[in-house]
């Protein structure tokens, strides 16, 4: 049965690449889109797919009950754009100024829709159902993710998986790991309230600029002091504005940044340090502080056993030498969020290709994805799913 929906993939092929360069051309911003969605649910609801559209705002939500009673599967993809001007030099490049697919949101859209089409077309032999969630806004925080979820995407779930096309990984090649697979992120904003005055005459005043400097020295304390070497966190201060005069000290110095950590208990630890240390360096001077710390994506969890289960798929898909350990990334994927409510996986397929210029990295101008990468992320996922559904018993021909 596998063998035969792998096939189904293949024929699908031309009008899934159709499909992709068509949003390539025609890409949406974050919490903009609308061309899109309207696009997605049309193809669905021409499946014959049940269809939920505005699911959290822009989302859009498929349901395909299968013949026959069983458990409940979601398989997301995103679908928003970036604010970058595209410079590839090709046929479906995008047509909208400042605006592109420099993710390859554009892939996991149209290969999703394959997917459904290929399973729609056995719906009667499905022992239970696969729910095809469409996010909206990955891009920016809050993403949609979290918006869908509030609005019931996962509502009667068991399992979620999820694809991320890679352009630094060859095409040809699928990775995954067990437990933690990308980082949580959290950003501050520090402002250091000073006592201005004359740069002549700074014992004056309570400098917030030299009172910002020390702290930032001192938040690097935090992952080489606090953090154990057997765990991974990450302190960055990426802004610093204070001032704007050469003779004038100013009343007060603002710094923003970033953590990136993994576990939990590390999470709260390092936010509890970076406002300790805030007040006491402030409170060493005698200079006020005001800390806003936002809490945003969770740390991606991936299931154990069902990791196994997208790794053994995967082996069958692109072969064992081409299935690798995911390295864990300490950047940070708004899937997440799912996973916080449910078990699930997420996996990258390599989409680099240099034959057709496909080797620059994601969010950079000249990017590009092998197309191909949607049929390894579309029999990964027509494979697992059914292996899931059926507890094992649907396995691909010859295993």
């Amino acid at each position: 049965m596998i063998e035969s929906l792998f096939a189904k993939l293949e024929e699908q092929y031309p009008e899934m690449v159709d499909f992709r360069r068509d949003l390539h051309m025609h890409p949406e911003l974050s919490h903009h889109e609308e061309r899109t969605p309207e696009k997605i649910a049309e193809f669905l609801k021409g499946l014959g797919i049940d269809v939920r559209t505005g699911v959290g705002g822009r989302g859009v939500v498929g349901t395909l009950k299968g013949g026959k009673p069983g458990k409940t599967i979601a398989l997301r993809a995103d679908f928003d754009a970036l604010p970058i001007q595209d410079e590839k030099d090709v046929d479906y490049k995008s047509q909208v100024p400042g605006v592109m697919h420099a993710c390859g949101h554009d892939l996991h859209t149209a290969g999703l829709l394959g997917v459904a089409k290929v399973l729609s077309s056995v719906r009667d032999e499905i022992p239970g159902t696969i729910v095809f969630v469409h996010q909206f806004a990955e891009e920016i925080t809050p993403g949609g993710a979290k918006f869908m979820i509030d609005d019931g995407c996962l509502d009667g779930v068991d399992m979620i998986y999820g694809a991320h096309v890679m352009a630094d990984e060859p095409f040809g090649t699928v990775s995954v790991r067990e437990g933690y697979a990308s980082s949580a992120q959290d950003d501050f904003e520090i402002e250091v309230l000073g006592q201005g005055g004359h740069g002549s005459s700074p014992h004056t005043t309570v400098d917030p600029l030299v009172t910002a400097s020390q702290l930032v020295v001192n938040l690097q304390q935090i992952v080489s002091r606090r953090v154990s070497p057997q765990q991974a966190a990450a302190v960055t201060v990426g802004s610093f504005q204070s001032g704007g005069a050469n003779n004038v000290i100013p009343d007060k110095a603002v710094i923003r940044g970033t953590v990136r950590t993994y576990d939990a208990e590390v999470r709260d630890m390092v936010e509890n340090a970076l406002k300790q240390i805030a007040k006491s360096t402030c409170e060493a001077v005698g200079a006020g502080v005001n800390i806003d710390y936002i809490r945003d994506c969770p740390s991606m969890y991936n299931d154990p056993e069902e990791a196994g289960r997208i790794e053994k798929m995967a082996r069958l898909v692109v072969g064992a030498d081409n299935v690798h350990e995911m390295a864990p990334m300490m950047g940070s994927e708004d899937y997440a969020y799912y996973q916080e409510e449910i078990p699930g996986v997420y996996f990258i397929a390599g989409g680099q290709n240099p034959d057709i210029g496909a080797v620059y990295p994601h969010h950079h101008p000249m990017f590009n994805a092998d197309e191909r990468a949607m049929l390894n992320i579309g029999k990964v996922f027509i494979s697992s799913v059914l292996n899931y559904l059926s507890d094992g018993e649907i396995k691909p021909d010859g295993e």
